[in-house]
């Protein structure tokens, strides 16, 4: 680990802070910190921050309610940026929305920036507006039962794939499974989120039946 002594502050005694969710990697904000607020971030493991427009310590979520838990900071090659990586308890940007970044300038045609809860939020606006012609369409139309038989159906392709041991097949089919999972959990109103935390409390569980074991 390094110590913070070791970070290159800018002539103002100010290094920027560039806040991740852990969960999503999206990119939260921007701001900054001295080694006052640093410490007192690593202390609570809360975000906190010099306000340059104030001059004062700013505890993200003070007086909002919309704390960050911090679960690392790291710093770049060159010892002058931070990178947090933050569970928010709720919107980051001081005008109600998830991140401060939501103004695209400019977007490629060819590389698109497929995200599990960008399809979360297609299917919604499938399962809400139930545009014609579409695949989707028909099985929030066909219902719970149709979901549920196509679920079954591609999970059975998933073993049939696995057994035969073709990787481009299984992959293939993994992905036509997750796709009518995802269905379902939208027909169901499932989150990805609330699925996260069930994996999340699992791997605790797991972490502590193991050591047990080992004493």
């Amino acid at each position: 680990m390094l110590d913070i002594k070791e970070l290159k502050y800018d002539e103002r005694g100010l290094i920027p802070a560039i806040v991740q969710d852990v969960r999503t990697r999206r990119v939260l904000m921007l701001a900054w910190m001295n080694e006052e607020s640093l410490r007192v971030s690593m202390e609570k493991e809360l975000t906190c921050f010099w306000s340059r427009s104030r001059q004062e310590l700013w505890l993200k979520g003070e007086t909002s309610g919309n704390y960050q838990h911090i679960v690392s900071i790291a710093t770049d090659c060159d010892r002058d940026t931070l990178l947090i990586l933050a569970e928010p308890d709720g919107p980051a940007c001081h005008l109600g929305t998830e991140s401060c970044f939501e103004y695209p300038l400019w977007e490629s045609e060819s590389r698109g920036d497929f995200t599990l809860q960008g399809l979360m939020d297609l299917l919604a606006g499938r399962r809400a507006e139930r545009p014609e012609g579409s695949y989707t369409t028909y099985l929030f139309d066909k219902g719970l039962d149709k979901i549920l038989k196509k679920v079954g159906e591609e999970s059975t392709e998933v073993i049939i794939a696995a057994k035969a041991q073709d990787k481009k097949e299984t992959i293939y089919e993994i992905a036509d499974l997750a796709y009518h999972v995802m269905v379902l959990m939208t027909e169901a109103g499932i989150s990805l989120e609330e699925v996260r935390q069930e994996l999340a409390s699992r791997h605790v569980i797991d972490h502590k039946v193991k050591q047990e074991k080992m004493t």
